[in-house]
């Protein structure tokens, strides 16, 4: 019998329920695992599927559920919904994945009315504000994935570009996930230093890294996801790996700095929007919004960024 601990619930046995269920079993974050889906076969199969790799990780339960199973987790992941096909943007999901979440967020809160709920569902930042709406809980406890992917992939191509380990690549990507984000290039740091100050010291481009990346962002970390999906059809293992850094956050009251989306209230001079910006993220949820200091022409894409969220 597995000690009682940590517990989760992930609503949704897609490709990225099914892939963030088994980051988290093998991550030994969680004691209790549950998994929910309207499509009770496949969420079964990929319960029977996990369970049987058990053995073999960190000791933990995992079991297909219904919504009264909610009670008592600690987070609830919302990664049901519609998938996004070749040539749809994130916000053409909206209202067909709004749906979905009227259906789902009241039976959540019902059974687990003090959970944290992660919401990974595209497009996350509307449906972050739907899930708060929706709750009724306080916005620092309804969480979306937001840039947290977005923030890894420019690291790892700024690492490809520089030869620098990505853990000691410091940077950020604010605002939507999605076509509108952007990344503070007056924040990101290499080994400590500023882009134009390595470029400087490292004297091996004739061109600034700053604009050799800035040519390769839109294709490789704002328009990654369709890439992948034109070539297999779905994202999921990075962003489980994603999720279950904010899991882990969560859970070990870590105090973290993650671009999570979250509801803006003033912040920037924005207001009402869920966006992602520098947040402490620990226990609680969303410990506090960091309003960290962007160069102007930042403020303006991250306005301009929560007005086509807004749209």
């Amino acid at each position: 019998m597995v000690r009682k601990g940590p517990k989760a619930v992930i609503v949704g046995a897609g490709n990225v329920g099914a892939t963030t269920a088994y980051t988290l079993l093998i991550s030994g974050l969680l004691t209790e695992l549950v998994i929910i889906d309207i499509n009770r076969g496949r969420a079964q199969g990929e319960v029977l599927d996990l369970a049987h790799g058990i053995p073999l990780c960190p000791p933990a339960e995992i079991k297909l559920g219904e919504y009264p199973d909610c009670a008592g987790a600690d987070i609830v992941i919302i990664a049901a919904g519609l998938n996004q096909k070749p040539g749809e943007t994130r916000l053409d999901l909206l209202e067909k994945n709004k749906g979905v979440f009227r259906s789902i967020v009241p039976e959540v809160v019902r059974y687990a009315p003090d959970a944290i709920l992660l919401v990974v569902t595209n497009p996350v930042d509307p449906l972050t504000l739907a899930a708060i709406e929706l709750s009724g809980f306080p916005p620092e406890r309804v969480i979306g994935s937001g840039t947290v992917l977005d923030t890894s992939r420019l690291r790892y191509l700024l690492s490809q570009h520089t030869g620098v380990d990505p853990r000691d690549i410091h940077t950020f990507v604010l605002g939507e996930h999605g076509d509108s984000e952007l990344a503070a290039w007056s924040l990101t740091r290499i080994a400590g230093v500023s882009l134009q100050t390595y470029c400087e010291q490292c004297g091996q481009c004739e061109q600034s890294l700053t604009e050799i990346i800035n040519e390769k962002f839109d294709r490789e970390v704002r328009r990654a996801a369709y890439t992948i999906i034109d070539l297999k059809g779905a994202t999921y293992y990075a962003v489980a790996l994603a999720i279950r850094r904010i899991v882990e956050a969560i859970l070990r009251d870590e105090h973290s700095i993650l671009t999570v989306s979250s509801l803006l209230t003033g912040e920037y001079g924005i207001d009402g929007v869920c966006l992602s910006i520098p947040a402490i993220v620990g226990a609680r949820g969303i410990e506090r919004m960091l309003e960290v200091p962007l160069c102007g022409e930042e403020v303006e894409l991250l306005r301009v960024s929560a007005e086509a969220v807004k749209e």
